[in-house]
Formats: structure tokens, sequence, C-alpha cells
């Protein structure tokens, strides 16, 4: 799994029937630290998140493992929204700090 911050969405009105009813995310991907890393992933969102969520993904065949995605065509899933996180005993980010 890796770290990212929902920047988008993605609209498809034409795509294969099996994507049909899938919400699409652009994800700017993170480093450890909460920086950007300087790129970018769609991912069929399995959790719920929204704009400027961040959020843990998975790729590859992994992508396939949730409940919704399971034999479908896709390459991305989200998998959870990160309320926190933390290394090496320092606070890298916090979901409801700003709020």
């Amino acid at each position: 799994m890796m770290i990212s911050k929902v920047v988008g969405s993605v609209v498809a009105t034409q795509k294969d029937e099996k994507l049909e009813n899938l919400k699409l995310l652009v994800l700017e991907v993170h480093d450890q630290n909460g920086k950007a890393a300087g790129s970018y992933v769609v991912a069929v969102d399995s959790v719920g998140a929204g704009l400027g969520d961040m959020v843990l993904y998975a790729t590859g065949s992994s992508a396939r493992q949730t409940t919704l995605t399971d034999g479908r065509p896709c390459d991305a899933v989200t998998m959870a929204i990160v309320d926190s996180w933390d290394l090496g005993g320092d606070n890298v980010y916090e979901k409801w700090k700003d709020v």
C-alpha cells in the first residue's frame, strides 16, 4: 500500500461495463514524510474518499482484492482513509489538526 492525497476525480461516460457505477479518483502520490512525490494515479474508490483526503491505495493484482473491485479491470484502488500517521515517533499527518 502507498499513501496519496485525493486531488480530483475522473468522469468517463464510456467505459467497460465492469467499471459502471465506480467512482474514479485522481491521487497525488506522497512519500512517507507527507511530501508530494510528483506522480499521480487514477484509482477506483472503495472507501468513500473525498477531495483533500489522504488515503492508502494498492495497485496491481492487490487492487482487485476488495469486495467492490473483485473481478473488475482496475489497477489501483483506495483501501483506507488515513486519520493520522507518524514516523519515528514524529507526527507526519493528522486529519483533524486544522479543522
